[in-house]
């Protein structure tokens, strides 16, 4: 969900696999100036979600690096039903089963507040009220399917995602299955 905790794998200690948070992997690109991160920055500085193309392009050379061989905990991905289809591929291609899908659930004013307050102090221009209140409205077109695939397949773990983000870590640890935290 956007506006969600970040950086929340991070915090995954025992878990052995890296986080790879999507927004972060597209700002690096556009950073980079790497051909699918201008593509990215076009569509980002219209406020707009980048296309499933350009972010599995990404997530694939991402995933790919050695450090992801062992595992990995997507962080904002997927979030539509194609992008799932398209994870399962990509899964499938590089030998990685699906442990856990974890569902943080946030209030959507408190998202707002989270991310405005972020791009106010990050001099970002992609995040204003306005643009995040669209996203979320995509994401109750878009990405609530995905949680209802995941409860589907016996996957999804909904967790409160209010709170510090210690406090938060805790309750996504529990969530887990223990053969990811021992």
């Amino acid at each position: 969900m956007p506006g969600s905790p970040a950086r929340l794998g991070v915090l995954f200690v025992a878990a052995t696999a890296h986080a790879v948070a999507v927004g972060d992997l597209l700002r690096a690109a556009v950073r980079a100036g790497t051909p699918l991160g201008l593509k990215a920055k076009a569509v980002m500085d219209a406020g707009q979600l980048v296309s499933d193309d350009i972010v599995l392009g990404m997530l694939e050379e991402r995933l790919r690096q050695p450090d992801a061989a062992s595992g990995f905990i997507l962080d904002g991905y997927p979030r539509n039903l194609a992008q799932c289809a398209a994870l399962q591929a990509l899964r499938e291609r590089l030998g990685q089963p699906l442990d856990v899908a974890i569902k943080l659930d946030v209030p959507s004013e408190l998202i707002v507040e989270r991310i405005a307050g972020r791009a106010a102090k990050e001099g970002r221009k992609d995040d204003t009220p306005e643009t995040v209140r669209e996203r979320l409205r995509v994401y109750a077109e878009q990405t609530e399917p995905v949680a209802s695939y995941f409860e589907r397949i016996g996957k999804l773990r909904c967790v409160d995602g209010v709170g510090e983000l210690e406090d938060i870590s805790r309750r996504v640890l529990a969530a887990l299955p223990q053969t990811l935290t021992a």
